[in-house]
């Protein structure tokens, strides 16, 4: 178990370097000048600039110490907001982003989960038609198509939310159906396929031939069973969720790391486009980590052998 644990990690260490790297030399590689602006600097202040963000030492000694600086969870100063380290930016935005993309993961897992069991429970009935037909529209409506309508109609034409911002409780209502109705659509078509192979399979008919209680069925193998699929989709589903409230918060003015990375690009803003994309890749690689470690206490089938799965 601990050498399955510590090669997973390592892989993870692995991968994140990978990520600093190609994010640092791409941003390297892209034509123009990050101090580009309606009034370009006269030289001296420029140099100065230069100096400033260590852009005058050749290229490899300027990525090895952007290296030690990120080991020590300093990803440098901005070069827009004069002063202003960009850990400390990302600390100061990431709250909302934080508060919102749980929110809408909880969602996402609860909802799916009930209507793909409800599903498959009435398999090629009226709630199996309509938990289909809601999953299709889930993935086909992009999320945000689903946040301008959302605002549009329940904001601006019923006056039942506010259009934009990110201050009572009732204003994550929004932006979180945006965020989770695909995952949702995702989680709730994996539930029903998974349970309804669970619900014909050998060993329940054997539980149900033996007397157990339907209760005893459900709980014990059919819901433990069936949610596999959904434990290995987590991970790529908190990417969508991450990634996706890029957007979100954009159409919904909500002050979270997603607009802040936006605002980024539209200023060139390089150092805090770095810092917010290797943040982002760390936050899904942690969120990989623990699903591969929880997979193995919910799944008995699996099992670890030399730190192997068997």
């Amino acid at each position: 178990m601990l050498r399955y644990v510590a090669s997973k990690f390592f892989y993870m260490l692995v991968s994140l370097f990978i990520l600093i790297s190609a994010t640092f030399f791409l941003m390297k590689a892209i034509p123009g000048d990050p101090f580009m602006g309606e009034k370009k600097p006269s030289p001296e202040i420029l140099a100065r600039l230069m100096e400033q963000y260590d852009l005058d030492k050749p290229l490899f000694q300027q990525y090895t110490k952007y290296l030690g600086n990120i080991v020590q969870g300093d990803f440098g100063l901005s070069m827009k907001k004069q002063g202003q380290h960009v850990t400390g930016i990302i600390v100061d935005t990431f709250g909302p982003s934080l508060r919102l993309g749980l929110i809408a993961i909880v969602v996402s897992v609860i909802v799916g989960v009930l209507l793909g069991m409800l599903a498959a429970l009435y398999h090629r009935k009226l709630i199996d038609n309509i938990a289909m037909i809601v999953s299709v529209l889930g993935i086909a409506v992009p999320s945000f198509v689903l946040a301008s309508l959302l605002q549009y109609l329940l904001a601006e034409k019923a006056g039942i939310f506010n259009v934009m911002g990110f201050e009572g409780p009732l204003d994550y209502v929004l932006p979180v159906i945006a965020l989770s109705a695909q995952p949702i659509a995702f989680i709730a078509r994996l539930t029903r396929s998974s349970m309804l192979e669970v619900l014909h399979s050998d060993y329940i008919k054997t539980a149900k031939a033996k007397g157990l209680n339907w209760f005893a069925i459900m709980f014990r193998h059919v819901i433990r069973n069936g949610i596999l699929p959904v434990v290995t989709y987590v991970g790529p589903m908190t990417a969508n969720i991450i990634t996706g409230s890029v957007v979100i918060e954009q159409i919904f003015g909500i002050g979270g790391i997603g607009k802040q990375f936006v605002e980024s690009i539209t200023n060139r803003d390089y150092t805090v486009i770095m810092g917010i994309t290797i943040f982002y890749g760390i936050l899904l690689m942690l969120a990989r980590f623990i699903t591969d470690i929880v997979y193995i206490f919910v799944d008995p089938r699996i099992k670890l052998t030399g730190g192997k799965e068997r």
